[in-house]
């Protein structure tokens, strides 16, 4: 089995860089890639959708990008222990008639001895604003500051 770096048991260096590093994968928007962080049996609850494996994690992600266009994610670690990270996020995107959202959330995950996330759990809420409320437009720049809460 391949490592996944950073490893358990995290520090918060290493919690806050497989943060960034699941940021970065999701804004990719290639389920293929992000589904390689995930164990074979990965576990997850998003919302009221319950998935287990990467086939699922795949489907499930190729399904929500293209429901979620322009899709822009920013994560941010809230605590941590030896095995596990709590994050808080938000991203914005717009459905098909061209309403935009922000979606707020919290993920809890666990990690294998190998730095794979056997298990994700995301409670998340949709809020509609207007493209000129919109504050997540690119990539993440070094100087950005942190996520507001609201």
């Amino acid at each position: 089995m391949t490592d996944r770096p950073p490893l358990p048991p995290f520090t918060a260096e290493t919690a806050a860089a497989k943060v960034q590093a699941a940021e970065d994968a999701w804004n990719s928007r290639d389920p293929e890639r992000v589904s390689l962080a995930y164990t074979e049996d990965s576990v997850w609850r998003n919302r009221d959708t319950f998935v287990t494996g990467r086939a699922e994690i795949v489907d499930f992600l190729t399904a929500k990008w293209a429901r979620e266009q322009d899709y822009v994610l920013r994560k941010s670690l809230w605590a941590f222990t030896d095995d596990r990270i709590a994050v808080r996020f938000q991203y914005e995107w717009h459905d098909a008639d061209g309403q935009w959202w922000r979606s707020y959330g919290n993920e809890n995950w666990e990690f294998d001895a190998h730095g794979l996330m056997r298990r994700r759990e995301a409670s998340i809420n949709d809020v509609p604003i207007t493209g000129a409320e919109r504050r997540i437009t690119g990539p993440r720049t070094p100087d950005e500051p942190e996520i507001p809460l609201h």
